[in-house]
């Protein structure tokens, strides 16, 4: 998702951009257009960060339903004497 974040700005700085070339006249489109374009970009990090964090807590989840099997050999390193 990154690339896509980063292809949406540079097209809302380019609309910025072309704006000021334009002497003003397309501010009226330029400006709410990339207000747009940076709350898509917004929207698509905040979906990709969401779906890490539910990754992040579903593997912790599975991990804490593994049962860990140890031999008598592993029992005797582990103890503390």
């Amino acid at each position: 998702m990154w690339g896509a974040t980063l292809v949406v700005s540079a097209f809302a700085l380019a609309i910025v951009a072309m704006s000021f070339a334009f002497a003003g006249g397309a501010v009226i489109v330029a400006v709410p257009l990339a207000l747009v374009a940076i709350a898509a970009a917004g929207l698509f990090d905040f979906s990709r960060r969401r779906k890490q964090a539910t990754s992040i807590h579903e593997h912790r989840r599975r991990a804490e339903s593994d049962k860990v099997e140890f031999t008598e050999r592993d029992r005797q390193t582990l103890s503390s004497e």
